[in-house]
């Protein structure tokens, strides 16, 4: 799995209010799952979205799912938080 420090967790749990074992169990599913399947993806933003309280719109879904699908994640997220 994915090799964070918990500095990183603890930026994100600042944030999000979303704890470690939960971003955790969601790194899990999304190994799990196809991530170039459009369906997944959205169910995942929308998954997240309840978690943070936030409301995604369908236009920003659509930029997600079109970073992700055509590989224009960043790859050190540490950076990104």
């Amino acid at each position: 799995m994915f090799n964070f420090s918990d500095s990183f967790f603890n930026k994100v749990e600042k944030k999000t209010n979303v704890g470690k074992d939960t971003i955790l169990d969601l790194a899990r599913k999304l190994q799990q799952n196809d991530l170039k399947n459009e369906g997944t993806l959205r169910e995942v933003i929308q998954e997240i979205g309840a978690m943070t309280g936030k409301t995604v719109s369908k236009d920003k879904e659509d930029k997600i799912i079109s970073a992700v699908v055509n590989d224009k994640i960043p790859k050190d997220l540490d950076k990104m938080i």
